[in-house]
């Protein structure tokens, strides 16, 4: 089980910091460790009192658990502009970054992901808390091992099994119209996205070419105005945040230099984790490509 980096084991809690990443192979049949010397690991009861640490898996928690499971999420749960589950958060425990809190809960169920040095974790004092580790996803596959695994955790493996082939059917049924032209994720202050990252893996289902991996950029780069415009790219990918010109970051996204590039909005609440919402970015910029290819002709 060590090699998988089981982290339900009361022992370790003991030993390690709290959040040790679970590689995706060890899938959800390694999520329980065992609870003592030379006992098989077992699944513990329905967790009652879950507590989420982190906003990607704050939305994993909402799409997946029962609502009377939920005793605490992050600030950001509620937050339209940031989750994408905001709507299913108002009403439930927020909590600030604090062992306090968690203490007062006394939750059966922690879920973070890697975030080494938390000051709640670090906090909270050696106790048995089962603790529950999401590996950030960047593509469909990953996201499908974190909705299993967080199912898993919260009692509702075949729930999890659901929401998994919904997303491959609709994923499925995207169109490619793309048509291996080139885009680039533009970011504020010039960043841009590159390979191994969840917009480049939603460009290449749906038929574009991420200009990062046609300039050789890393993953994430910063990338001058200069550079875009020489590059040319068939179209801007863009957080709808920046529609407004708010400060230095924003306004150069707003450049005459830009304005013949056709622009793609995307919400950043539905790009910002790997999860269920990955499926609606990915057909809002489908349409919107449709619509800037029948504005053409």
């Amino acid at each position: 089980m060590a090699a998988c980096g089981s982290i339900f084991d009361g022992r370790a809690v003991n030993r390690r910091p709290l959040l040790l990443a679970l590689p995706l192979l060890c899938g959800a049949g390694a999520l329980w460790a065992a609870t003592g010397a030379g006992q098989p690991a077992t699944a513990p009861a329905k967790p009652q009192r879950i507590v989420s640490i982190n906003l990607c898996t704050d939305q994993l928690v909402l799409a997946l658990a029962d609502r009377r499971q939920i005793a605490g999420l992050t600030i950001n749960a509620a937050d339209p502009g940031m989750s994408a589950e905001a709507a299913r958060a108002r009403g439930l425990p927020i909590l600030r970054n604090s062992a306090e809190p968690i203490l007062a809960i006394d939750p059966d169920l922690i879920v973070g992901m890697p975030a080494t040095g938390s000051p709640a974790l670090a906090a909270l004092p050696h106790e048995n808390h089962r603790l529950l580790d999401v590996a950030i996803a960047n593509g469909p596959a990953q996201i499908y091992a974190t909705i299993r695994q967080t199912a898993a955790a919260v009692g509702h493996p075949a729930r999890g099994e659901a929401l998994v082939a919904q997303m491959e059917s609709d994923l499925a049924a995207l169109p490619r119209p793309g048509r291996g032209r080139v885009a680039a994720y533009y970011q504020r202050r010039g960043y841009m996205t590159g390979a191994g990252t969840l917009v480049d893996a939603m460009m290449r289902r749906l038929g574009l070419v991420n200009l990062a991996t046609k300039l050789g950029k890393p993953p994430l780069s910063q990338v001058s105005l200069e550079e875009m415009v020489a590059a040319q790219p068939d179209f801007l990918i863009v957080k709808r945040a920046t529609d407004r010109i708010d400060d230095q970051g924003s306004e150069m996204l707003h450049h005459p230099a830009l304005a013949g590039i056709p622009r793609i909005g995307v919400a950043q609440a539905s790009t910002v984790c790997g999860g269920p919402a990955y499926v609606e970015a990915a057909r809002s910029i489908a349409a919107q490509i449709a619509r800037i290819d029948g504005a053409r002709h």
